[in-house]
């Protein structure tokens, strides 16, 4: 005899069995996306979940049988749970399949460079000329007018995939130092050596890199930046002269990310705190961070853009690694935009030299910009 009591467990273990399954989904996919770029994270959820969705399947699955055997042929309580059970179990493995990566979404440039070598690219008194051929790619130098008015050195490095296309765009990593007076290459000269190898294994397309000079008057600019925001380097002036200059991607969240390592790592944070609207995201690597000033930064981010921001520091880096866990319950804590902040910390990277060390933080970086930039906002 039919029992239609059963009919309704079946369908809440049903919706909750595929509720669950999606939600293992979701969980499997961060974790894949974390392993890829070296960042730690918690399995934990994910099976918690799995075994209750698996647990919910067998709940619907004796219960079907149980309404089959009692129940009567072509009886519509019997069929809508049955065929409820079947689809959501369809959708759960559905749902917890592998799915590729999206591609790179193109998108105009604001201006195209002339077609001729990159080595010397005029534009009005703004001159890049050609200065060594770092990690296979171009290093050119021009100087740009500062917001103070005083030209101020930028280096450029062109990836050796730019000369290979030229109609090609490129998205642009701008790469903070914490030397007053200095671009960044100038403390870390392998920093190129890193981009180019998150290329050469496949785990981002290719970068240009602007290394804008650091600000002067202080001995810490990137203690002046976290306090006061407006003083970041790149602002439009620089922002107009590389964008007609060279093949980049338009200046914002879809193109433009900023990177620091050790002393130019709090830049980059208050730069992508500071500027979701400008930055897709941000990477700072290896640095000493002041939590509350880069909190109150975040919270005075304008627009309603979410700031990304990938804190990495390597495994025995427990001073740094301290730092970046500080910065980021300061972030969570906080008000206004610094509480929707997307921050997440890299910890697993591990070597035998502090410069191995450094190019495989760098390339975690790259990976982490470049798959943060074609996410939608």
């Amino acid at each position: 005899m039919f029992r239609p009591t059963l009919a309704v467990p079946l369908l809440i273990a049903a919706l909750l069995g595929w509720r669950l399954a999606r939600a293992a989904a979701v969980r499997w996919r961060d974790l894949r996306a974390a392993q890829r770029y070296e960042i730690s994270a918690e399995a934990r959820p994910l099976l918690l979940r799995a075994g209750g969705a698996v647990l919910c399947l067998m709940c619907v699955t004796a219960l079907g049988v149980a309404l089959l055997v009692g129940g009567r042929p072509g009886d519509a309580a019997a069929s809508a749970a049955i065929s409820a059970s079947t689809s959501a179990a369809d959708e759960a493995r559905a749902a917890a399949a592998p799915r590729p990566a999206a591609p790179p979404v193109p998108s105009a440039s604001a201006a195209s460079a002339p077609a001729g070598s990159a080595s010397a690219v005029p534009l009005g008194d703004v001159r890049f000329e050609s200065v060594g051929h770092p990690a296979g790619g171009e290093l050119l130098q021009g100087s740009v007018p500062g917001q103070d008015g005083h030209p101020r050195a930028v280096r450029v490095w062109l990836p050796a995939e730019y000369q290979k296309d030229p109609k090609a765009q490129y998205p642009v990593i701008v790469l903070h130092s914490g030397t007053a007076g200095q671009t960044a290459d100038a403390d870390l000269p392998d920093v190129f050596d890193g981009v180019a190898s998150a290329v050469q294994l496949g785990r981002a397309r290719p970068f240009v890199v602007v290394a804008p000079e650091a600000p002067g008057g202080t001995g810490h600019p990137c203690d002046l930046i976290a306090a006061a925001p407006q003083a970041v380097a790149d602002d439009t002036a620089l922002r107009t002269a590389v964008s007609a200059a060279f093949r980049t991607l338009p200046a914002g969240p879809g193109g433009w990310s900023t990177l620091g390592i050790e002393g130019g790592a709090p830049c980059a944070a208050a730069a992508g705190l500071a500027r979701p609207d400008l930055y897709g995201a941000a990477a700072a690597v290896s640095g000493r961070y002041d939590a509350p000033a880069l909190a109150q930064t975040g919270a005075e981010a304008p627009g309603t853009g979410v700031a990304r921001l990938l804190l990495a520091a390597a495994k025995g880096d427990a001073p740094g690694l301290a730092d970046a866990r500080r910065l980021q319950t300061a972030l969570r804590a906080g008000t206004g935009r610094a509480a929707a902040a997307d921050v997440r910390i890299s910890d697993i990277v591990e070597d035998y030299t502090p410069q191995r060390e450094r190019l495989r933080l760098v390339r975690v970086a790259v990976q982490y910009l470049a798959e943060s930039l074609v996410k939608p906002s």
